[in-house]
């Protein structure tokens, strides 16, 4: 599941690694012209009709749900930092009920007043969560990738 898919490069790999098999579901509020093999909702993922077509297009748990949604920057720094960290719980909850138990959770987000928070409920969530910072980050951005992962279930599955 890709959350703030457009353009649709992320969509794009998913696809690619999915293969024939998979299913891969997008979302943006942006229009775009999806990828092969993916099927696109456009609409906010704030709407409950938007989270509830997500749910349906995907026909079960997913086992990645990747994250790049940001909202439409005002400038005032408190402010889009409050509407990313908004985004970003409600996919946390989204994950809750859509994530596979082996799933694994991949969001953008900067750096700011809410990030503690934002790890904190991850932590809650998931039994792990690493930082990431991508190689074409540039190095004072403040923008890190957070990977959470469900644990296993006992016996591999």
């Amino acid at each position: 599941m890709d959350l703030g898919a457009a353009p649709g490069g992320w969509s794009e790999v998913a696809a690619r690694r999915v293969g024939k098999g998979g299913r891969v579901v997008a979302v943006d509020v942006l229009p775009m012209s999806p990828p092969a093999g993916v099927r696109f909702v456009q609409g906010s993922f704030l709407d409950p009709q938007v989270r509830a077509a997500l749910r349906e297009a995907a026909g079960g748990r997913a086992d990645v749900v990747l994250s790049d949604m940001m909202p439409n920057v005002s400038g005032i720094a408190a402010t889009d930092q409050a509407r990313a960290a908004e985004l970003v719980h409600a996919a946390i909850a989204f994950c809750e009920e859509i994530l596979a138990p082996h799933g694994a959770f991949l969001v953008k987000v900067f750096q700011g007043a809410e990030f503690g928070a934002i790890l904190a409920a991850l932590r809650r969530a998931f039994g792990s969560v690493k930082t990431c910072k991508p190689a074409a980050s540039r190095a004072e951005s403040r923008e890190l990738y957070l990977l959470a992962r469900r644990p296993r279930a006992a016996g591999g599955g």
